[in-house]
């Protein structure tokens, strides 16, 4: 399995509901396209702990998608770059309300 991070900050004005709605449309849109297996929810960073080692990034949100295979995670990235909707949509929905955004890749090695 392949999983992608994702790090943000939302722009100025912008409240947290309303980027976790637009994120669930948008995972919705890619679990029914046969695109994604699975996401996380939105997670807030917890940087004030000694477990919080990135002085690097001081992004403060988080969310984590998870893909079965590579075929399945180019296949996701491909729709989106396609600009074909709805999953465009529902990605610049929530994508527009973000900044200093981040994606960080991985799989699983078993």
């Amino acid at each position: 399995m392949i999983h992608m991070l994702s790090a943000f900050d939302m722009k100025p004005g912008e409240a947290l509901a309303e980027v976790q709605t637009a994120y669930a449309a948008f995972v919705v849109e890619l679990r029914e396209a046969g695109l994604i297996v699975d996401a996380g929810p939105i997670g807030q960073r917890v940087a004030d702990t000694p477990m919080d080692t990135d002085a690097a990034r001081s992004h403060q949100y988080f969310s984590v998608m998870s893909f079965r295979d590579r075929a399945q995670l180019d296949a996701a990235y491909a729709h989106i770059d396609a600009r074909r909707r709805p999953a465009t949509g529902t990605h610049l929905a929530m994508y527009r309300r973000l900044t200093n955004s981040v994606f960080l890749c991985w799989e699983d090695q078993d």
